[in-house]
């Protein structure tokens, strides 16, 4: 198991990189997290729903994504409330205290699953959230340390040599464990380091003598390195490439944003200057503006309206600019969105931007689906997922975005504006495909577009991060707890 000293330490990473040396040793091999709170999500082959990281974790393994990788899933819906998916689908939201004394019952789910897993693969590497040294949290805890005791499971912790303070990261961190939790950890992995070796090893020296435990590796600053995130957005994807003969896109950052990996693709297109618009910034022309998904769909739209995004739409259209709305943005974009039930906050309704011609319903069934098909507007291949509690009605949808194959039948999703200015979908991953990605960057005006294969750039970039790890990290010292 692969725990860190704060959040963002490189769990996600280190896994999918072990997760595919194994895999190119021959191993039968698979990711697992027990608990995930992420915004970011993924359709697994068995129809349910987990995070974004173990999908890609996933992929490193050359397997299928399966809800036994995730089996419990919080997505945040408020400062203090989120939605919990438990195998894969919802169970219902709950505020923290009271998830609190849900754990007993997440725990068995987490159990039941690793359970199958280890049935089934040679190795299981397994991914922590947060840090383990939360103190307030560790009473039931399912996600680090009381999972690693439950399975006996020996620990890895890795800290963030980037950020500061690595050696008191790692000793503080080992103080506030207890005195079986501080033997289950093998030894620490310190991530990206940049600089000259000669200068740290006196650091490694100490750290080893201080705790006992040795260090398993240095990994080193992988410069324009690319990995679906999981979860916020970094300051990294934030950057705009600076370039006039580009198509400019914008995509506002929502409070309660989703699935913003559905632009991957567009921020690593040759052809794009691409820009995350924070709440309150400056909003910039654009020859495309995107409206992500949401998970508090409502509450995000009046964000966007108190911010300025309504007059930034009306001003898009009129001067010739595209507009695309996915999932909880194509919601916002017709004339009402109902939450009878109040799946996302308070029960009641909004009036939408108004832009397409229907109106939204949130229902208490989650849809969850891959698909694949074609765009609405030209014979381009698109492939991706569907996650939405949504169901929108209305004249708009005459006039569809994609059409989906739906086993022997063809089903329509989305809308798109009889003057082909504005399209909606609930369809994620809407640019992975080059065909689809090409397709949509030449309806927002870009005369060429160059061949980008967003699928080979993440193998290439899982590769690389294996080659990282497999030269980096001590295997000999790791061998006692890896499958021979």
């Amino acid at each position: 198991m692969v725990q860190g000293t704060t959040s963002d330490a490189g769990k996600s990473t280190l896994v999918a990189g072990i997760c595919r040396v194994l895999y190119r040793r021959g191993l039968k091999v698979a990711p697992f997290k027990p608990q995930n709170m992420a915004l970011n999500s993924a359709v697994t082959s068995d129809g349910g729903e987990i995070g974004r990281a173990q999908a890609v974790q996933a992929q490193a393994c050359c397997i299928a994504p399966h809800t036994d990788m995730n089996p419990v899933l919080l997505k945040p819906n408020s400062d203090t409330g989120c939605q919990v998916i438990i195998h894969g689908h919802v169970v219902g939201n709950q505020e923290a205290a009271a998830y609190h004394s849900y754990k007993k019952t997440a725990m068995e789910a987490v159990m039941a699953s690793w359970r199958r897993l280890t049935a089934q693969y040679q190795a299981v590497i397994v991914e922590g959230a947060g840090s383990p040294a939360e103190i307030n949290l560790r009473e039931g805890d399912i996600a680090n340390m009381g999972f690693a005791e439950a399975a006996d499971c020996p620990v890895i912790l890795i800290a963030d040599i980037d950020r500061g303070g690595v050696f008191a990261h790692i000793v503080g961190t080992l103080a506030l464990l207890s005195e079986s939790e501080r033997n289950r950890v093998v030894g620490f992995v310190i991530n990206r380091f940049r600089g000259e070796m000669s200068l740290l090893q006196s650091g490694l020296d100490w750290l080893e003598e201080e705790t006992g435990k040795p260090v398993l590796g240095v990994l080193p600053y992988l410069h324009n390195f690319h990995l679906e995130a999981e979860d916020g957005i970094s300051k990294d994807q934030a950057q705009e490439k600076i370039s006039e003969n580009r198509l400019k896109i914008i995509v506002p950052v929502l409070p309660h944003i989703s699935n913003h990996t559905d632009f991957d693709a567009l921020r690593l297109h040759p052809n794009v200057d691409f820009l995350f618009v924070k709440m309150g910034d400056y909003i910039p022309k654009a020859d495309l503006l995107i409206i992500p998904g949401s998970k508090n769909v409502r509450g995000d739209m009046q964000y966007l309206k108190d911010y300025g995004w309504g007059r930034a739409l009306t001003n898009q259209l009129r001067y010739g600019g595209k507009v695309i709305g996915i999932c909880g943005g194509f919601q916002m974009l017709g004339n009402a969105i109902h939450d009878p039930h109040g799946i996302e906050g308070g029960s009641g309704s909004q009036d939408g931007f108004g832009w397409l011609m229907m109106e939204t319903t949130l229902e208490k069934t989650k849809q969850l689906k891959q698909i694949t098909g074609r765009l609405g507007f030209t014979d381009a291949v698109v492939t991706g997922y569907e996650i939405h509690m949504g169901i929108s009605v209305g004249p708009a949808l005459l006039q569809p975005a994609l059409m989906i194959v739906d086993g022997e039948s063809l089903r329509q999703d989305g809308a798109m504006s009889a003057d082909g200015q504005v399209a909606g979908t609930y369809v994620h991953g809407l640019f992975d495909h080059p065909e689809s990605c090409a397709a949509w960057l030449k309806w927002a005006g870009l005369e060429e577009v160059e061949h980008f294969d967003y699928e080979q750039v993440r193998e290439q970039e899982i590769n690389r991060l294996a080659d990282s790890i497999e030269a980096h990290l001590n295997w000999k010292k790791l061998a006692p707890y890896l499958p021979a």
